[in-house]
């Protein structure tokens, strides 16, 4: 199973454009694979500022995509002990341990990373990932402790096609938040608050199920990007289960505190493959959020089931 990175964190703080500026061309050269002039940049960056979390923590991933794993190791690591509050090093440092079968450690480190934020889907998902690895280790040595045990061999076999289902790409989906991953703050000129628009719903179907799928998935990034919390919320299914054990009138309520504050919001979709099964699909992108506070771009997917004419969200995931 190959668990999910963070690829970058964020603070409350604001940032001055300089700042942002500097953040914004680390991840450009990180994401596209020019590691050495992201590692130049960064370093010049941190020369000024050796305390910044941001640019150290986008240090340790420029240090794990270029393999250099015990430096990123120690980066993160010393991030956890010096900002105890940030989950993605957590989560970061135990993709590492768990790269080095120290599935142990990345436990622990996974369970500080939910800890501090109990709503990381991600974390979350990278537990579940661990969990299986140390039950597939625990069940190995039972059989070599008792080979004639017969209710053994059928668990491990399970844990096994698990992860070659996984290999193969076809590991369902796990539950994650429909915030974006956190990310590097950005400073952006500030914009007048817009005003909400109507509510809406998801468009009725047209008889073309991936073109209805496409359109739903469209209308939901529109909803997001404009505040209309309605046309948002409304693009979820009833049966939708919210992430880190909330309720959904919790998850709700959570939704509009982070987006309702923000004066600009920004939901770019590319790269959108629909599978269509029946009455479910899967849609998978390439989503880039931006606001007045935060810019990130990541993998989600969006598991949707069809609702009379309407297709419904029942289940987000990023990093997939």
């Amino acid at each position: 199973m190959a668990l999910c990175v963070a690829v970058s964190a964020a603070l409350a703080a604001p940032l001055v454009q300089a700042q942002a500026d500097d953040y914004a061309e680390v991840n450009r050269l990180l994401r596209a694979g020019q590691f050495s002039e992201a590692m130049n940049k960064a370093d010049q960056y941190l020369a000024g500022k050796p305390r910044d979390p941001q640019m150290r923590f986008l240090k340790g991933v420029i240090q794990t995509e270029s393999g250099k794993q015990a430096d990123a190791v120690a980066t993160f690591q010393k991030l956890t002990e010096e900002f105890p509050e940030l989950p993605e090093p957590y989560n970061n440092l135990a993709v590492l341990y768990a790269g080095q079968s120290q599935f142990d450690k990345a436990r622990a480190a996974l369970e500080m990373a939910i800890r501090t934020n109990p709503s990381y889907a991600t974390a979350h998902e990278n537990l579940g990932d661990v969990y299986a690895k140390l039950a597939s280790q625990a069940y190995s040595k039972a059989l070599q402790l008792d080979a004639g045990n017969a209710g053994v061999a059928p668990k491990l076999s399970l844990i096994r096609n698990l992860f070659a289902t996984d290999a193969k790409g076809a590991k369902p989906a796990a539950t994650a938040p429909a915030a974006p991953t956190p990310s590097v703050a950005t400073a952006k000129p500030a914009a007048s608050a817009p005003v909400a628009a109507p509510a809406t719903q998801a468009p009725a179907a047209t008889g073309n199920a991936e073109s209805d799928v496409e359109s739903a998935v469209a209308a939901w990034a529109k909803a997001w990007s404009s505040k209309n919390m309605s046309g948002y919320l409304g693009a979820y299914a009833g049966n939708f289960t919210p992430p880190g054990g909330q309720s959904r009138s919790e998850w709700e309520a959570d939704r509009k505190a982070r987006i309702m504050p923000r004066n600009r919001i920004d939901v770019d979709i590319s790269e959108l493959s629909v599978s269509v099964n029946g009455d479910r699909a899967s849609a998978k992108f390439r989503q880039a959020y931006s606001s007045d506070s935060l810019s990130v771009t990541s993998r989600k997917t969006l598991d949707l089931v069809k609702s009379g004419n309407r297709w419904l969200i029942v289940r987000e995931s990023t990093g997939s």
